[in-house]
């Protein structure tokens, strides 16, 4: 797609010039071998596919078109600021002139291996509304002519926040997917992969280097929160002796250098609240007051839901319930999982029983389903 787009100066011929060599390749590969260079073959057909579209259409605006797609190797690269060519296409995609939301939607959709329903849970939206997005980007950029090209360092921190947006939304998909898998670990690899390199390209961006911290911070939960059954752990339950050491050591250290920069960001204050959690126990007072200061950065539903679990392990469940009195997030699962554990450590088991079954309507992972299926299990038990 990064070649392809540059190319042809069309996303959706891109796309459909991709697809059609995916599907040559699916034909010819198991017969006649893996190519040496699968990339470059890919490449090269796709870009076959377009000189043959353009030699169907007539006058001249066709004929330039072959011509450039003919000059232009498929293979090579052009060169930039920045080197990595699904890094690239993202910059390129993240293009000032479309509205934020309507560029990190394209990019995830085009680049970030997520589908239309894996990027509406991501926005809290509906499908509908990502697909709306989309179109309208697709058609912006062609209407008003805007370029496919290497974006120059100048160009950078203008599209920074939208690359960041799209690289954490990609890791947040692997980590807690909406499909069958539990976690994808590809997503998650792959959106470290992207960090790694924006931060070796700006090392000088805090929030760059905050989100690779909290991404690796996160991901060195991995091997303990989910069971060999693909049952979720929550964090509480989880057994800290399987946790990366080494990702911890290199997130704090990330962090550390944040806080000497002192130009704190949302990125950075969500690896700190990471980095509390990475030290037994978590100093919950810590994480109330860092919440804070992300409260007062990015004053938003979600946040403020987040900062409520962790007064309720300052202030009690009865503090933490009335902050979420007011939170415009019906539609979202982790509001009402949070609300049922807080009725339910209150002592309030219909509510709380109403709550879990909301949440679990509102959910689609398998692992999720299954700790909210448990905990309506254990208040639904005679027992209890």
């Amino acid at each position: 797609m990064a070649v392809l787009v540059r190319l042809a100066g069309d996303v959706d011929l891109a796309e459909e010039a991709v697809q059609e060599a995916f599907a040559v390749a699916a034909e010819r590969w198991p017969r006649d071998g893996t190519p040496p260079s699968p990339a470059g073959w890919l490449i090269t057909t796709a870009r076959n596919k377009l000189i043959d579209r353009n030699r169907r259409e007539a006058g001249r605006a066709g004929r330039q078109a072959e011509a450039l797609l003919l000059y232009a190797p498929g293979e090579a690269a052009e060169e930039g600021a920045v080197p990595d060519d699904r890094l690239r296409l993202i910059f390129t995609c993240c293009h000032p002139a479309l509205g934020e939301s309507a560029r990190i939607a394209l990019t995830l959709r085009l680049l970030g291996g997520l589908t239309t329903g894996e990027i509406a849970r991501a926005f809290l939206v509906s499908e509908a509304t990502v697909a709306q997005r989309v179109v309208r980007a697709k058609a912006k950029i062609k209407h008003a002519g805007i370029p496919y090209r290497v974006p120059s360092d100048a160009d950078l921190p203008g599209r920074l926040g939208s690359v960041l947006a799209v690289i954490y939304l990609i890791f947040n998909e692997g980590y807690l997917s909406g499909s069958g898998d539990p976690v994808r670990d590809d997503l998650c690899a792959e959106a470290i992969r992207l960090g790694r390199l924006l931060a070796g390209l700006m090392p000088d961006e805090p929030e760059v280097l905050g989100l690779l911290a909290l991404m690796l911070l996160i991901h060195s939960r991995r091997a303990a929160r989910v069971t060999a059954g693909g049952s979720l752990v929550l964090l509480a339950d989880q057994d800290r002796s399987l946790w990366d050491r080494d990702l911890i050591a290199e997130g704090q250290e990330l962090v550390r250098r944040c806080l000497r920069r002192d130009r704190p960001g949302p990125y950075q204050i969500q690896a700190a609240i990471n980095a509390v959690h990475s030290d037994a126990p978590t100093d919950w007072r810590q994480v109330v007051r860092l919440y804070d200061r992300h409260l007062a950065l990015a004053p938003t539903p979600v946040v403020a839901l987040h900062r409520a679990v962790a007064v309720a392990e300052v202030d009690g469940p009865s503090a933490a319930l009335g902050l979420l009195d007011g939170l415009d997030l019906d539609g979202h699962h982790l509001f009402h999982a949070v609300r049922a554990d807080l009725l339910r450590r209150l002592g309030r088991s219909v509510e709380a029983v109403a709550a879990y079954e909301n949440a679990l309507a509102r959910t689609e992972n398998p692992a999720e389903r299954e700790v909210l299926r448990r905990r309506l299990a254990e208040l639904r038990s005679p027992e209890t």
